[in-house]
């Protein structure tokens, strides 16, 4: 087979995977978690909803930048208790890719949790929360904020905000790769 097609089939099958992936990334946390039982039913986070998006390319299309960082960053701006046991968080989710440009989204979710009054109002007076409460918050954002970033990025030709797999044909494992059988 020549270089040359073994190139474009590796090309292909890239793009197929990651079309894939992303996908299937969309489809679990789409834009409101409670639609996912699967996630729902073990996390105190019962609704995102998304009430900006903005994305930014800063250089023009002909320029290649040799190296791309992206920095991904959510902010909680808000904490606020609705009930006892319920509390409306506000945030900000940032993917930035330095010079080369950005992509802000902004919104809000529902924590619903027995102490969730309690954190509201530990938030407000210090802005910080239990570990494992911002860990869920935290978690849940990326979760609903990165599928979108992915679309966004390719709609302003910026690399995907998360690394996508890479396809090698041809190349046979090391025989080291293999699970390990005790």
């Amino acid at each position: 087979m020549s270089i040359e097609r073994e190139r474009t089939i590796t090309t292909i099958l890239t793009l197929l995977i990651s079309h894939a992936i992303t996908f299937f990334v969309y489809l679990i946390f789409c834009k409101e978690l409670k639609s996912h039982p699967l996630i729902t039913s073990c996390m105190p986070i019962k609704s995102i909803r998304l009430k900006s998006i903005e994305g930014r390319r800063y250089i023009d299309l002909n320029e290649k930048p040799r190296q791309i960082r992206i920095d991904h960053n959510s902010t909680i701006t808000r904490f606020s208790a609705s009930t006892d046991k319920s509390a409306t968080v506000e945030f900000q989710y940032t993917a930035s890719y330095g010079a080369i440009g950005v992509i802000r989204m902004e919104g809000s979710l529902t924590y619903e949790e027995k102490d969730a009054r309690k954190v509201a109002e530990t938030w407000t007076k210090s802005r910080k929360m239990p570990d494992e409460v911002a860990g869920k918050i935290h978690t849940a954002i990326m979760h609903a904020c990165v599928p979108e970033a992915v679309f966004i990025a390719k709609d302003l030709t910026l690399p995907p905000p998360i690394p996508l797999p890479q396809i090698n044909i041809g190349k046979k494992p090391s025989p080291k790769s293999g699970p390990e059988v005790a």
